[in-house]
């Protein structure tokens, strides 16, 4: 396979399952209406992206994904990489691959690294102790790797679905409730704070893997997901290294770094109107597509010149989602083009002379 042109989504499906399957706190599941509304407007949504690739969040069950594959028309089309545990009692992120880009198997990854630490005795004599013990990832990171063009190495490309912003229900903890007059005045800022660290020891723990895996070889990466974060967050900066974004004809790019699909766009648009989720009527970037420097425009080792990004979320303007079978996320998808950079100056110097 030689691609020209790479299209890249991502895709959270709101707790795509199989009907009457409880699931958190909800007992009876979809209905077998709310199901069939859910699936077509997958499949809408699937025919109207055509994606080489696309990665998936809240899929409960792999036949609700394999079904909509089918309403879509497209099961002959796509690689489906889902967990073989997927069986409707847990949330897992999954990935359906155009049929001959897939190169090996795909794997979940579950606990953070071995050598992963989040310890230390402070910057300076006033700053406390701090230690975080957190050793795995609340939905296992997907990894795969696919092969666009024969002559060029596999690009990996990770899925993922990090701690969500909504406070961690602390009310069961022993320690809650052996004092609950000083605790419950204080469980949705407990709760927000646990969630932060555990959103921020997530995106630690999958940034040393992608320094571990990308490091003086120029691999290239694709990291795609629900981070439950903003382009500009905390939680996004750790992923990214916080690259440089350069202009004009200056050329760079970072070993490790990733660069986010939305600020590419943002480069090329008079006006920024992206956003993936609503909560509260504040409007957030929470889905993101992160490329490594094989992907970036200004790039000396740039392989794929950044095509332009769209983001499906007219949807949002709707609250019941229940009723109209539509998620909650927007959903995003991004293409590149086959343009090495070497290839473009050899051809801007040919012409030259």
């Amino acid at each position: 396979m030689n691609l020209r042109e790479l299209s890249i989504a991502t895709f959270n499906l709101y707790n795509l399952n199989e009907p009457g399957l409880p699931m958190y706190s909800d007992a009876a599941g979809w209905t077998l209406e709310q199901y069939r509304l859910k699936l077509e407007w997958v499949a809408r949504q699937l025919r109207i992206l055509k994606p080489d690739v696309c990665g998936f969040q809240e899929l409960w069950h792999r036949d609700s994904l394999a079904n909509g594959l089918a309403r879509a028309d497209m099961t002959d089309a796509y690689d489906v990489l889902v967990p073989p545990d997927a069986t409707g009692t847990k949330i897992v992120c999954a990935a359906i691959v155009r049929k001959g880009l897939l190169a090996g198997e795909p794997d979940w990854i579950e606990t953070f690294p071995e050598k992963f630490v989040l310890r230390s005795s402070g910057d300076d004599p006033q700053t406390p102790d701090i230690n975080v013990s957190i050793r795995g990832f609340s939905r296992p990171v997907l990894h795969f790797t696919i092969k666009p063009r024969k002559a060029d190495p596999a690009i990996h490309v990770y899925v993922c679905h990090f701690k969500s912003k909504a406070p961690t229900q602390v009310f069961r903890e022993p320690w809650f409730n052996a004092d609950k007059p000083t605790y419950g005045k204080h469980a949705t800022g407990l709760g927000a704070a646990l969630s932060t660290i555990r959103r921020t020891a997530e995106a630690g723990a999958l940034r040393f893997l992608l320094t571990e895996q990308m490091k003086g070889n120029d691999t290239p990466v694709i990291v795609l997901g629900d981070i439950n974060d903003g382009q500009l967050s905390n939680t996004a900066n750790v992923l990214t290294g916080q690259p440089r974004y350069l202009v004009g004809d200056s050329v760079g790019g970072g070993d490790t770094a990733l660069y986010t699909a939305q600020t590419l766009q943002e480069y090329r648009d008079t006006r920024d109107v992206y956003y993936t989720h609503v909560h509260q009527d504040m409007r957030e970037s929470l889905d993101h597509i992160l490329v490594s420097q094989e992907f970036y425009d200004n790039s000396r080792k740039r392989v794929w010149l950044f095509g332009g990004l769209v983001i499906n979320n007219d949807h949002l303007n709707f609250e019941d989602h229940k009723a109209d079978g539509t998620n909650d996320h927007g959903i995003i998808r991004a293409t590149f083009k086959y343009k090495p950079m070497k290839k473009e100056a050899e051809e801007i110097a040919g012409d030259a002379g």
